[in-house]
């Protein structure tokens, strides 16, 4: 019998998981994380990981596998939480759930799970892996969730090779309606039970409260654009190379507070991100506003009013060599080498089309259509298909 050690979170999907593989003859053992001591800045009811330690507990009863948990919060704090900070402070927006994955489920964890004997880890992700056999070599495949509505390949984009040989989703092939329908007819505790939301490990907390704790609050001016605003376009005419064109194209917004009117004050422009609507609280115009760039160097937030501001959107994204990244590296291309791609920039956005070119310093998506609200610091990822072979920082 192989041994899976599951990831059980107390929550219906790691549930299911662990029994499937205990249904399928594999030798189950589940392992409860603790990464999370600070409840000041959760929304409590949003964080009770003493009832998922719980109830993570009851499941692996039910199941008669045996239980333990695992308190992670010291890598949790020096691999995630100092890398949030570092990157908002940067005015940059990290995505933890893309990094939680690669440094503590499938990297520390994983390592655990390792040292106690097991054969692989399991997670409650809707995701798939198969295997191929390319130049007599195995290469596993990271594929799309069956139910389209709750893929989650995701927040698994920056795992590798090794890390996806060690790894099994026992409910990637299943919709969340099917998963839950199996955990009623087991008669498991967790079948109803709503799912978690917000930070990984964290639950949802005070975004602002919780940068408070290290960067602090400073005044400064709430500046809007107008619509008229001329992006990067003007100056294309010039542009002598395919890469020059990118770069312009993919280029963060540059404005100064002489291009816009004061409209009001924030407390510190690293609270907010681009795209964002709420946390203004700046009214009285027909249209709602968005922050359009944040300047963190000023402290300056530049917003626009309605959805459709021409500062929203982009054409282009880059990533710099130091920060791609290529689950398939049989598929990764060469510079000035181009390769037609769908890509996603943030969770449960419908896939895009665009095409990555490569250049020595990094690659750039240019898109099919035009994208709104690309963010600095978020993860991009690119399929072909339904196999997510790549991913990276945007710049």
């Amino acid at each position: 019998m192989k041994k899976v050690i599951v990831g059980l979170s107390g929550g219906v999907d790691s549930s299911v998981s662990a029994l499937l593989l205990k249904q399928q003859g594999y030798e189950v053992i589940g392992l409860f994380m603790k990464n999370w001591h600070d409840e000041s800045v959760t929304i409590s009811d949003e964080c009770p990981w003493l009832d998922d330690s719980n109830d993570a507990m009851l499941i692996a009863e039910k199941l008669g596998i045996p239980f333990q948990t695992v308190d992670l919060s010291k890598e949790y704090q020096s691999r995630i939480i100092d890398y949030m900070f570092k990157e908002y402070e940067n005015g940059r927006t990290p995505n933890p759930d893309v990094l939680c994955n690669r440094e503590i489920k499938f990297d520390i964890f994983l390592d655990i799970a390792l040292n106690l004997g097991a054969d692989y880890i399991a997670t409650g992700h809707y995701c798939q892996i198969d295997k191929i056999n390319k130049d007599n070599k195995e290469i596993y495949r990271l594929l799309a969730g069956f139910d389209d509505n709750k893929d989650q390949s995701y927040f698994l984009c920056q795992l590798n090779q090794k890390q996806l040989a060690k790894a099994i989703f026992p409910i990637g092939h299943l919709t969340k309606s099917q998963v839950r329908d199996i955990a009623k007819k087991s008669n498991l505790i967790t079948a109803n039970k709503k799912d978690s939301q917000g930070l990984c490990f964290i639950g949802k907390v005070k975004l602002p409260d919780f940068l408070k704790q290290r960067l602090t609050p400073k005044k400064g001016k709430v500046i809007k654009i107008d619509a008229e605003f001329k992006g990067p376009e003007v100056e294309l005419a010039e542009v002598k190379s395919k890469e020059q064109e990118l770069e312009l194209l993919s280029a963060p917004f540059s404005f100064s507070s002489k291009d816009g009117e004061e409209i009001g004050q924030h407390n510190g422009a690293y609270y907010y991100t681009v795209g964002q609507r709420k946390g203004l609280n700046i009214g009285g115009f027909s249209e709602p506003l968005f922050v359009i760039e944040t300047d963190v160097s000023q402290n300056i937030i530049y917003v626009g009013m309605g959805e459709s501001h021409p500062a929203l959107f982009k054409k282009a994204l880059f990533v710099s060599k130091n920060e791609i990244h290529w689950i398939r590296e049989d598929l990764m291309i060469n510079e000035n080498q181009k390769l037609k791609v769908d890509f996603r920039i943030r969770y449960r956005q419908p896939l895009q089309s665009g095409t990555i070119y490569s250049f020595k310093k990094g690659l750039y998506i240019l898109f099919d259509n035009p994208i709104s609200s690309v963010t600095s610091g978020q993860f991009v990822s690119w399929y072909i298909d339904d196999e997510l072979i790549g991913s990276g920082t945007i710049n």
